[in-house]
C-alpha cells in the first residue's frame, strides 16, 4: 500500500522551517503594534457570496480558483481565497464601526486557491493582511504604504521596487472604462478569450492580463492618471509626495489595475526579479465602496496582504539560525540518578531554562553524541555513585572544560548562569 502524502500544491511546514515563519510574524506584530492595528481572526469558511460580491464575478479568482463546495445544508461555501473581504464582512456583521469608525486591523493566516503551483506560491499559501477601515485622507494611503516599507526592511529584504497607480472613483471610472472599450473596438478578435469575455463586465482587466498579445495589444491604450478628475489627481499627488518627503523611491505603473474588482484610486505593489513572471511581492490599494457593497455604512478603506511563501522564498534567512538549542543536557547513569535528573530537568524547565535529557540508560558516550547534535550549552553529568558523594560535573559545551560542583546547589548554579547570560546577550 503507498503511502498518502500532501494534496498538490499543500505543503507541510516542518519543525525547521516554522522558527522562521514565528519571526516574521512576531516582527509584523511589533510594526503593527508601533502603528496601532489591532488583531482580527476570521473563519477560513466562508458563504460563497461573499467573495462573489466582494471580490468580483470577473476576477481570475472567483472565476477559476475558488475552492467551493455545496455542504450537507445545500449552502455554498468557499474556503477564503483572500483576507480582506472577510475582514470587512466580520467588521459589518459585528458593528465595529459603531463603536469606532476608525479602525486599524490585521489578521494572518492561509488561503486557499487553486491555480498552477509554482516558485513562490502555493493553493494553500498564507498572508500577513492589513486594513485600515475610515481613513478617506491621502496620508493614511502614505502611512499604509510606509509601514510596510517599514515592515519589510526589518526583515531583511532589499532589491524590491514599490510600483503605483490609480485606478480613479465613481466620477472619472466610467468615461475610462468607455475610452477604453473604444480603444478595444476592432481589436476583439487578436484578445485571449478571457478578456474578450470580460470587456462587458469589467474591460479595465485588460491591463491586468498576462498573454502576451494582450499585453502588446494594451500598450498604447488610454491611461486612468492621464483622464483622472480633480479629486483622484490631488489625492495621488498627495500621497507621492507624502512617500518622497521620507525618502522612499516609487514607480509610477500607470498600467497596474491589481486582479481584484474592488480597488478604487490608489494601488500599489511590492515586486522583485526574483519571482519570475508573478513578480509580486505584496499588493494592496484603496476601495473605497466595498464596504457598502458589501452591506454595511459607506465606509472607506485601504490595505495590503503580503504573501508569506514568496516572501520566505527572498529572505536572507537560514534555518539554522533559528534554531532552538536546550541551555542545558542532563547525561545520568544508573537508576537513583536518571530519577534525580529527570526531576531537575523539569525543575529548570519550569524557571524557564531550557532543558534536555537522555531516557532509557543510555551510555555516557551515546548521552554525549545527543547534547552534541542538540548544540547544548552545557551538559550536567553525574550517576549513582557522584549521587551519593553529593558532587556533579559541570561540562562546558564550547570548549570542553569541566568543573566539579555540589548537587545540593546545582539548580541554583544553573539558574544563575543562565539569568547571566541572558542578561549579556540582551
Amino acid at each position: 500500500m503507498s503511502n498518502i502524502t500532501t494534496v498538490k500544491g499543500f505543503k507541510d511546514i516542518l519543525p525547521d522551517e516554522t522558527a522562521k515563519w514565528r519571526s516574521i510574524e512576531e516582527k509584523a506584530r511589533n510594526i503593527f503594534a508601533d502603528f496601532g492595528i489591532r488583531e482580527i481572526r476570521t473563519p477560513v469558511l466562508e458563504k460563497t457570496d461573499l467573495f462573489r460580491r466582494g471580490i468580483g464575478d470577473s476576477t481570475d479568482i472567483v472565476e477559476k480558483e475558488m475552492y467551493t463546495f455545496v455542504d450537507q445544508g445545500e449552502e455554498s461555501l468557499t474556503l477564503r481565497p483572500e483576507a480582506t473581504a472577510s475582514v470587512i464582512r466580520s467588521y459589518i456583521e459585528h458593528a465595529l464601526y459603531a463603536a469606532d469608525p476608525l479602525a486599524k486591523l490585521f489578521t494572518i493566516g492561509p488561503m486557499f486557491r487553486r491555480e498552477r503551483p509554482q516558485k513562490g506560491r502555493y493553493r494553500q499559501f498564507h498572508q500577513i493582511d492589513v486594513e485600515y477601515l475610515g481613513y478617506d485622507d491621502p496620508r493614511a494611503d502614505a502611512e499604509v504604504i510606509m509601514l510596510l516599507i517599514q515592515l519589510l526592511k526589518n526583515l531583511g529584504l532589499a532589491d524590491v521596487k514599490l510600483e503605483m497607480n490609480t485606478l480613479g472613483c465613481a466620477l472619472c471610472r466610467p468615461a475610462f472604462r468607455e475610452s477604453i472599450l473604444s480603444f478595444l473596438e476592432g481589436k476583439k478578435e487578436d484578445l485571449c478569450e478571457d478578456c474578450r469575455r470580460r470587456l462587458n463586465t469589467n474591460p479595465l482587466r485588460v491591463f491586468d492580463c498576462k498573454n502576451t498579445g494582450c499585453r502588446r495589444i494594451i500598450t498604447d491604450a488610454p491611461r486612468l492618471l492621464d483622464v483622472a478628475c480633480g479629486s483622484c489627481r490631488k489625492h495621488f499627488d498627495v500621497v507621492t509626495s507624502s512617500l518622497t518627503d521620507f525618502g522612499i523611491p516609487f514607480f509610477v505603473n500607470t498600467g497596474m489595475v491589481r486582479g481584484l474588482d474592488y480597488y478604487t484610486r490608489t494601488t500599489f505593489e511590492i515586486t522583485t526579479e526574483f519571482l519570475g513572471a508573478q513578480n509580486a511581492v505584496v499588493g494592496g490599494g484603496r476601495y473605497d465602496g466595498l464596504v457598502k457593497d458589501l452591506g454595511g455604512p459607506d465606509i472607506p478603506g485601504i490595505g495590503f496582504a503580503i504573501g508569506m511563501e514568496r516572501l520566505l522564498s527572498l529572505l536572507p534567512m537560514k534555518s539554522e539560525d533559528f534554531a532552538i538549542h536546550p541551555y542545558i543536557f542532563i547525561a545520568a547513569l544508573g537508576d537513583y540518578a536518571q530519577k534525580q535528573a529527570f526531576s531537575l530537568c523539569h525543575r529548570l524547565r519550569l524557571r524557564g531554562i531550557p532543558a534536555e535529557m537522555a531516557y532509557g540508560g543510555k551510555s555516557l558516550k551515546s548521552q554525549m553524541k545527543r547534547a552534541n547534535k542538540l548544540n547544548c550549552r552545557y551538559t550536567l553529568i553525574f550517576g549513582d555513585r557522584e549521587l551519593a558523594a553529593g558532587t556533579v560535573e559541570l561540562r562546558d559545551m564550547r570548549d570542553s572544560s569541566q568543573v566539579s560542583l555540589s548537587y545540593q546547589t546545582i539548580e541554583e548554579t544553573i539558574a544563575t548562569k543562565f539569568g547571566e547570560e541572558q542578561t549579556h546577550l540582551g
